[in-house]
């Protein structure tokens, strides 16, 4: 039977109540209580943290009717409801004092709600917070549970003011220290949010918080599993090619034996049965890519990226992990772990189609590759690769590359190295969804870049010259060292014509200089 699809819905009361698809977490949930009472969980917006979070609000508040026909619904004591206080950082923080505002005003809010006259003495965020949880806590008898969503906000906006970040993160420090100190009226404490800030810079005074961002027990409490596809929305599939929405949209990972799809993306292709970027449209992901450029990091390099947990979880003002940032925000997810007795280390890749089209589509536009200039680019490079026409391709990369503004090709050691011009050819590829394998290996070595297409494959290695003159030498070693490497010979079971093509950069030029292509 067909339901209302729950789009933008974050409310777990008005979902059940409109009588809208509900995939039950609600097993999780109950194993989640029975082990902790204080949790924190990391996820990239809109993978359904703040329907989780109210779940849980409705749960301890003992909304009995809600819960009709779910999991928890016999496992649960319906007699001893607690006073929730919920806290959301859904608001501005662009200025100082703003997050101040904000929090006295939810507080403000929450007495209201729960019928406590305002605290004149209580003139801080802070000590109203702890005044609130005393106060509900006696006028109850029941110890307050205390839920905060989007705990990372105030400082995730304003990174690009590291003063104001600092101080917004030094208030919050501060803020969420008094749950911890207020022990005696908690009963329960979820916090969520994207980044995992360390517990050092920020949850010092909440250090016993137990992170099941990456517990494998968890690792499906939000997002939507296949079998959450079959079982809950099966009525909505019909029509609609099952691989291409998981080639689309499922991918993300955290450990754990299950994939999930963000539900967001889900909801809104089976509303409108197209397969569009949904998730990522929502996003402005700017501070991502300048923070690439400063770093000198190479698009080439976020697939199958190498890293250890301290990477993954590295995340602070002043010292933010480029793994850490792209997994956190979901540009990234873990595709493999590889355990030794020493150390665990994880494989970083795009989740699925949807990210990596769309990423590298941002990262073009951010180049000053605007409208479809970057795509019609790629595809023309694409259809002369597949007519062998490899003049017509070193004239048109040449022009593309012209198009990059100069301050980009100045940025950084990626500028002088042939890396910077193996990943714009490699962007232009990935928008338009191209089978490109970089820093390919073979038994001798890696290929900069292999591209399939048209039946074909082209093994492609860059080297830089310092003009015109040497060109002809960076070539002559380009397919030397590719011919004595072996990089073709992996590609020969496939029975398609093989080219090693050799690609000449300059360094005094900052552009193509030359291509030699040759049957390998």
């Amino acid at each position: 039977m067909s339901r209302r699809l729950p789009i933008g819905i974050q409310s777990f009361r008005r979902l059940r109540e409109t009588d809208s698809y509900y995939v039950d977490k609600t097993p999780l949930i109950r194993e989640l209580v029975k082990q902790s009472d204080y949790f924190f969980l990391s996820r990239p917006r809109r993978f359904g943290k703040s329907l989780l979070l109210d779940t849980l609000k409705s749960l301890f508040e003992c909304r009995e009717e809600l819960f009709q026909g779910l999991d928890i619904h016999g496992h649960w004591d319906w007699s001893t409801a607690h006073p929730v206080v919920r806290l959301s950082f859904d608001g501005k923080y662009n200025e100082p004092g703003e997050i101040e505002g904000d929090v006295i005003e939810q507080l403000e809010a929450a007495e209201r709600q729960h019928g406590l006259a305002p605290a004149p003495t209580s003139n801080t965020g802070p000590r109203r917070l702890r005044s609130v949880l005393d106060r509900l806590h006696h006028s109850t008898q029941r110890r307050v549970v205390v839920l905060v969503d989007e705990y990372d906000k105030p400082i995730l906006d304003v990174l690009h003011n590291p003063e104001l970040a600092t101080a917004n993160r030094d208030y919050l420090r501060g803020f969420y220290g008094i749950i911890k100190g207020s022990a005696e009226h908690v009963r329960f404490t979820f916090v969520t949010g994207v980044s995992m800030f360390s517990k050092v810079s920020l949850f010092s005074g909440l250090n016993n918080l137990k992170d099941i961002s990456l517990d494998p027990r968890h690792a499906t409490i939000c997002g939507y599993t296949e079998d959450d596809l079959d079982r809950v929305f099966g009525p909505e599939l019909d029509g609609l090619d099952r691989e291409e929405i998981r080639t689309w949209y499922n991918g993300y990972h955290w450990l754990g034996g299950e994939r999930v799809y963000n539900p967001y993306d889900v909801l809104l292709l089976l509303d409108g049965r197209k397969f569009r970027p949904y998730w990522f449209e929502t996003g402005s992901p700017t501070f991502l890519f300048r923070t690439l450029m400063e770093k000198s990091v190479s698009p080439m390099e976020l697939e199958n990226r190498m890293a250890d947990m301290s990477l993954v979880s590295k995340f602070d003002v002043h010292d933010i992990g480029i793994e850490a940032l792209l997994f956190q925000t979901g540009y990234l997810t873990i595709v493999e772990e590889q355990a030794d007795e020493f150390d665990t280390l994880y494989r970083l890749d795009y989740p699925n189609r949807e990210v990596r089209l769309s990423l590298n589509r941002g990262l073009l536009g951010y180049l000053g590759k605007t409208g479809r200039e970057p795509l019609d680019q790629g595809r023309e490079l694409r259809a002369l690769l597949e007519e062998n026409d490899f003049e017509g391709f070193c004239g048109v990369f040449r022009s593309y590359l012209s198009g990059i503004p100069y301050q980009w090709h100045a940025t950084g050691d990626l500028a002088r190295h042939e890396a910077w011009y193996a990943s714009l050819l490699h962007m232009c590829f990935r928008a338009i969804d191209v089978d490109v394998r970089v820093e390919d290996a073979s038994s001798h070595g890696r290929a900069d870049m292999v591209v399939l297409t048209g039946g074909q494959v082209f093994v492609l290695e860059f080297k830089m010259a310092l003009n015109d003159e040497d060109a002809d030498a960076a070539l002559d070693a380009a397919i030397a060292q590719m011919r004595e490497r072996g990089y073709a010979k992996k590609y020969r079971g496939r029975g398609e014509p093989i080219y090693l093509v050799g690609v000449a950069c300059g360094r005094e030029a900052r552009n193509l200089l030359e291509i030699r292509a040759e049957p390998a």
